[in-house]
């Protein structure tokens, strides 16, 4: 493959790993980070709105707004997080003094939003809303420049397309481990603030630990975008013209925030709808576990028919599911909502493995009509998008319960619900997630019209149809 080629790089010629295959060891070391990433991707979004409604006693609204306000301060901070990393990558050659100051720090604050230190509902509001703005800006820092990386491993679609498969497998791991323990692990420690506590702690070791590790595994990768540095302003006017990446990321961006409404619904459809608080670990795995098996089966697919074809319908069939949980929920058939809750989680293999195997792609094609290489450039937009959907969506479903007339409360003294809240929080998880993944449908389709016009003028996309 020639593409590469395109742009001016004096380090390519002293580079004979890009041309070859990427060894187990440097895949692991590089996916492991996502370990870190689907942590903090999962836990605030499953865990952070209970704990402030149900454990505080903090009022929906303000609960909503807690998550919203640290992560629209994200979408700001990640793309010049972006053209930062391309600064860095052009002096230094390398990535990494980013990555360790996120993982390092993350981990810390992490723990301290689910440790308020006194009672109180507009304490906790304040105390989980300045640690998670910390926390967020922490994991940009991360998150940025790890998701530039794919675009660099190597100078070979296929080789990039297995380091996605292997980022895409650890992310699900870790998002199982954390979305599926951490819940088990607060109530085994007695659940209210001493057990959201220790979860805390706990979770952000974890995460600490898988994201230094692939910081320091990742230092052989040469980052080398350019030829020339470019600040902020000029790094987004270069990007704009790339239509099919924004395309791609529109309809990412929709599935986020439809994924991400789901998660922050679970607590709620597992105490008032299925009785059980416990079963907020059970369904995550449903959705969480299967997604895991499920990607190599998305890779053979992709290459068989096409990777917008397959993703188009692993979106419909999302939908559908969420559709068909709707009944089931309502009803309180476990068996069901769980059953349907897996195919969800094959469904969500696709939603991750085939936009994010795009993604470099669109970033080579870029360089081809530009001759400017920014690989943390794109990725800082498309976390920001992505990062704003995460929060938006706890947002959405705080906006649903205050809307539905939910009323808070804490482990001491719980409340029964309305039927206008229960009907809320039951359209939430299922009927408002499926109306945000059909729309990212026709953006989806845009971007496989645009990719083919951008391939006469860019480097050839052969993942793009």
């Amino acid at each position: 493959m020639t593409g590469p080629s395109r742009v001016p790089s004096p380090s390519r010629e002293t580079e004979p790993s890009q041309a070859t295959a990427l060894s187990r060891r440097r895949l692991l070391g590089y996916g492991i980070g996502s370990v870190g990433t689907g942590v903090f991707s999962a836990v605030p979004g499953l865990l952070l709105l209970y704990y402030l409604t149900d454990v505080m006693g903090v009022a929906a609204g303000v609960a909503g707004a807690v998550l919203v306000v640290p992560k629209a301060w994200d979408v700001l901070l990640n793309p010049v997080v972006g053209a930062a990393s391309d600064r860095e990558a052009v002096r230094t050659g390398r990535r990494t003094r980013l990555l360790l100051a996120g993982a390092v720090t993350l981990p810390v604050l992490f723990a301290a939003m689910f440790a308020a230190p006194v009672d109180g509902a507009g304490f906790a509001a304040i105390w989980s809303g300045l640690a998670f703005l910390l926390a967020a800006s922490a994991f940009a820092c991360f998150q940025v420049p790890y998701v530039a990386l794919p675009a660099e491993i190597s100078g070979v679609p296929a080789e990039r397309g297995r380091a996605m498969a292997w980022r895409i497998v650890c992310l699900t791991a870790g998002i199982l481990l954390a979305g599926g323990a951490a819940p088990a692990l607060s109530d085994a420690a007695g659940g209210g603030r001493g057990g959201h506590a220790v979860m805390g702690v706990a979770v952000g070791l974890l995460m600490g630990a898988a994201m230094v590790a692939s910081a320091l595994a990742t230092r052989w990768i040469p980052a080398r975008p350019g030829p020339r540095p470019l600040g902020l302003a000029a790094a987004l006017r270069a990007a704009r013209g790339n239509r099919p990446f924004f395309a791609l990321l529109g309809a990412y961006a929709a599935q986020s925030l439809a994924i991400a409404v789901m998660l922050a619904g679970a607590p709620y459809i597992a105490v008032y709808r299925l009785d059980d608080h416990g079963l907020t670990s059970v369904m995550f795995v449903c959705m969480v576990g299967p997604s895991a098996l499920a990607v190599p089966l998305w890779r053979r697919l992709a290459a068989k028919y096409g990777h917008v074809g397959c993703y188009v319908a692993a979106v419909v069939l999302f939908a559908v599911a969420d559709v068909a949980l709707l009944p089931a929920v309502t009803s309180g058939t476990t068996g069901v909502v769980l059953a349907l809750t897996a195919l969800v989680g094959v469904c969500y293999a696709a939603l991750q493995l085939l936009p994010l195997s795009l993604l470099p792609e669109t970033v080579h094609a870029d360089a081809g009509r530009t001759g400017q290489a920014q690989p943390g450039a794109f990725t800082g937009i498309w976390t920001a998008a992505e990062t704003g959907a995460m929060a938006l969506g706890p947002g959405v479903f705080a906006l649903i319960l205050a809307v539905t007339s939910f009323h808070s409360s804490d482990l001491d003294a719980p409340v029964r619900q309305p039927d206008s809240a229960l009907t809320g929080l039951t359209a939430g998880y299922t009927v408002v997630p499926a109306v945000l993944l059909l729309l990212s449908v026709p953006m989806l389709l845009a971007y496989r019209g645009l990719a083919a016009a951008h391939r006469s003028t860019g480097e050839p996309q052969p993942h793009a149809v």
